[in-house]
């Protein structure tokens, strides 16, 4: 089995302070060895970052069109929590940054999660497992 011992997420974002300040406010801190006016390396675990990088520099890494987050979800990022409270409160603190909250939460019994859209339309989704999920 293949396996890695670090996870990088890149996100284009088109105003780079905004973003950090958006990020900074929800508790998170961001790596200043990887971090300038292009890109800037949010912490958000032991080997979890996500690269907040301008739309003009992510598009160097890609012939592709960059889509507009906010009309095209092409993927999202999950991340997971120690407890429902923990879920609850970033989603409060991202919507107190400015966040949109999409959906409500939603409880599965096992597991309960919620997500917002960051300033750029990114979906981001928090959850907390508390059991196994039933059999199929």
């Amino acid at each position: 089995m293949t396996t890695h011992k670090q996870i990088f997420v890149n996100l284009p974002c088109k105003d780079l302070p905004a973003s950090k300040a958006f990020f900074e406010a929800m508790g998170y801190g961001f790596n200043p060895q990887f971090t300038n006016d292009k890109g800037a390396s949010l912490i958000l675990g032991d080997n979890l970052f996500v690269m907040l990088l301008t739309r003009d520099f992510a598009q160097t890494f890609t012939s592709k069109t960059l889509p507009d987050p906010k009309g095209a979800t092409t993927g999202w990022v999950c991340l997971s929590c120690d407890s429902r409270g923990e879920v609850d409160e970033l989603v409060a603190k991202a919507k107190a940054a400015g966040a949109t909250i999409p959906s409500e939460p939603q409880d599965y019994g096992f597991m309960y999660g919620h997500g917002f859209e960051d300033l750029d339309g990114h979906h981001w989704e928090l959850v907390y497992m508390s059991g196994t999920p039933p059999q199929a």
